[in-house]
Order: C-alpha cells, then structure tokens, then sequence
C-alpha cells in the first residue's frame, strides 16, 4: 500500500515511493530513469539508512501529507483487512528499484547483498505496443520470497542494537478466518490468504520457541515448534476420536477449502507444542523479547 510520494528525507533526496507491506514493514521504491545503475542503488540504500529511522508518528505524518488527511491505521484496516500493528510498525524494511535493465556489475552488487541479509531486490519492466494496445510485462532478478526472508532478518531495535536472542514473533491475525482457540486446543499457527503471508513461515524449524500475538490485541501463547510447515491438505489434527485432516475439524475450515489447491493463496500450518497459552480476552499487551516476525496473517 503507497503511503508516500517524492518523499524529502533528511539526507535531502527523495524518495521516489514509500509504501508499507502486510507485515507493516517498509517498501522504498526507486524508479531508475537517466541515473547510472549503481548510482541508483547506493542512492536507495542511504535513502534506506533513513526509512530504518523513521517511527510510527512520523510515517503516520508521511501518509497523512500523502492522502490529504487519511489517517494510517483505518487505510491499513481497508487495504488489507486487518489491524496494523504499531508494534511491528517499521521493525524491517526492504528496497526495490524498478528498472528496464541493469549491467552486469550492477546484478552482482545486488545479489551480493541479498546473500548477506539486505533485502534489495529489482524487478524489471518492458512495454510492448500491439495495435493500439500496449502491454507491460515484469521480471524480478531475485525471487521476491527470498528477499521477504532477508526482510525478517533485519529486524531492527529501538535504540541501540541488541542481539536476537532465538526466538520469533508470530501475528495471528483476523479472527473471522481463523480461530485462537483451536489453534489452543490443536497446537498450531497459521497463516495464508497470499505468499505474502505465509512464505515466513517456512523460517520455522523444529525446536524454535515462538510468541503468538494477535494485533492490537496482546501477546497470548508461547509455544516450541514441532514440525515444519504444511498445507491444509496435509494437516491433521488429533481429536479424541483420532487423528482427522483439519479440513474436517477446524471451524473456519470451509474458508480454507475455498483456495486449498492454490499453493499461493492457501493457508498453511505449523505445529507447536504450547508452553502457555491465555483466551483472547486476557491477551498480554506488554512488549517482550528482542524477536524476528515469523508470519503476518490477513
């Protein structure tokens, strides 16, 4: 979602397109027009050492001046159907550069930081004229879900850095699409409705501890992960009758039948083993550990 256009930063540049993603984490967007390739990617990334800085007040002034007065907490519920999280509000931010093309060199550099963690990623554009039609086809150079991961591990601190101490927080969001308390009684998060969503949490390994919190809600189990991630199709839960697929027991079920073949949009599970676990209405709203985002759902 765009909240923000020829943004002037401190550095006194602008910022080409400011937006903030699902997660409410950052996306700074730089359109390469007569600039040199490298030229553009150094200006992104001090344009980057700037966004990092940015807090909630500020960047609901941003789009406050982008939308003439629209507030970032109702725009963020309209656009993606959930409530943003100040939480988790610029805790990571990645760049991307639009481009019809880049050099050699250029892809290299690019690459080379997305192999140590910075989430910078291009993704190129041609228009074709057919007729009186004109159509516009995009490339990205590096898969965007790999850049998604580079993203939660640059999850920053206010303040002074600390170290990550191991552990992930995970947004349980929407609870019209999924249930709290059957993820309670059954051992699992979840997350789907677009890769966006669900593609972190393939980071989940055995052994990881994770800290469920539902937005604007509070903190309300922590769990260890016991399997790693798995469709609908392939998760089971155990019932007093017996193990049965969660497609037959869970209550939003008939919500995750509807795109359970479409590996983009369906919603995925991973079991955990819950360590402590509170019902919604006596939700933790405290701020805990130094932790990476481990999923945000619709």
């Amino acid at each position: 979602m765009l909240i923000g256009r020829q943004e002037v930063t401190s550095h006194a540049g602008r910022i080409d397109l400011l937006a903030i993603a699902p997660d409410a984490s950052l996306v700074l967007i730089e359109l390469k027009r007569n600039r040199t390739p490298r030229e553009i990617v150094a200006q992104a990334l001090d344009y980057a050492s700037w966004v990092e800085q940015l807090g909630p007040e500020k960047i609901a002034q941003i789009y406050q001046r982008f939308s003439n007065g629209d507030g970032l907490d109702a725009a963020f519920q309209r656009h993606f159907g959930m409530e943003l999280d100040e939480e988790a509000l610029n805790q990571s931010h990645q760049v991307i550069i639009v481009a019809a093309e880049l050099d050699d060199s250029t892809e290299r550099i690019i690459s080379y930081l997305n192999s140590r963690d910075i989430a910078i990623n291009v993704v190129f554009f041609q228009v074709f004229q057919h007729g009186t039609e004109q159509f516009l086809s995009r490339a990205w150079l590096i898969d965007p879900g790999e850049t998604q991961s580079n993203v939660v591990t640059t999850t920053k601190a206010k303040g002074e850095k600390e170290p990550w101490n191991g552990e992930y927080y995970v947004s349980f969001g929407d609870l019209s699409s999924r249930s709290w308390e059957d993820a309670r009684q059954y051992g699992f998060i979840s997350a789907g409705g677009g890769t966006w969503y669900s593609q972190t949490l393939k980071l989940l390994s055995p052994g990881d501890r994770v800290w469920v919190k539902i937005p604007k809600t509070g903190y309300v189990g922590v769990g260890r992960v016991t399997e790693a991630v798995v469709s609908i199709n392939d998760f089971v839960v155990k019932t007093p009758a017996g193990e049965r697929p969660a497609l037959e027991v869970l209550k939003h079920a008939d919500k995750y039948r509807r795109n359970s073949d479409d590996p983009a949009k369906a919603e995925y599970f991973v079991r955990v083993e819950w360590l402590d676990t509170v019902p919604v209405e006596k939700a933790i709203d405290e701020v805990g550990s130094v932790t990476r985002t481990a999923s945000a759902s619709p």
